[in-house]
């Protein structure tokens, strides 16, 4: 179920903060660069613009049906949030101390997938949206939903400028940051949902 209290801008914040960290587009930038180098700009960005879209549409669907999914799998809020964690810590774990996760199974022609799943809407983010709709509700979520992917697809089509302002050493530092921040996110998610589990299991 939806969160039903008031929204605040802080839980915008929030959930903006979480998405965001999930998504992790500067992470996905250098295979973004490998695979679409050899395209003419034109096609590369016509890929990026229906990849982006199909990503946003996978996204905001599992956002709206992910919850009812649960509940008809039997499936409880503590019990995703364990293995959302664990699903985000494995992610970020395989950032840090490796290759990109998603870069491990990006292969095959460039479009729709790999692109737009699982390099951009990937289990972590599946995992982060749906955790947030159930904690602060639907439009917030899809809000800085709509605007992570704006984000996202702004510096994916300017990647010439931000490496130039990054450099490659800057982007694999940003990476591993937002990998070390998503870590910390996954063990919140796992915690919050054990202590969740004990308070039902035991009233």
């Amino acid at each position: 179920m939806a969160a039903l209290s008031p929204s605040t801008p802080q839980d915008f914040a929030v959930t903006f903060v979480a998405i965001f960290v999930a998504l992790d587009v500067i992470g996905i930038l250098p295979m973004y660069i490998a695979m679409t180098r050899d395209l003419p700009h034109p096609d590369a960005t016509d890929v990026l613009n229906k990849s982006l879209l199909v990503a946003f549409l996978v996204a905001a669907v599992f956002s709206v049906a992910g919850a009812p999914l649960l509940r008809y799998l039997g499936i409880t809020i503590a019990d995703f949030q364990i293995a959302g964690g664990l699903v985000l810590l494995l992610v970020s774990l395989a950032d840090l101390i490796g290759r990109p996760e998603a870069a491990n199974r990006a292969s095959g022609s460039t479009g729709i997938v790999p692109l737009a799943v699982p390099l951009i809407t990937g289990p972590g983010v599946l995992a982060t949206v749906i955790l947030q709709v159930t904690l602060h509700g639907y439009a917030i979520t899809l809000l800085a939903l709509l605007l992570n992917y704006l984000i996202a697809w702004r510096v994916l089509r300017s990647y010439r400028q931000v490496t130039r302002v990054l450099g490659r050493d800057g982007t694999v530092v940003v990476s591993k940051i937002a990998a070390l921040l998503l870590a910390a996110i996954a063990v919140a998610m796992i915690r919050n949902g054990i202590f969740s589990a004990i308070r039902a299991s035991f009233g």
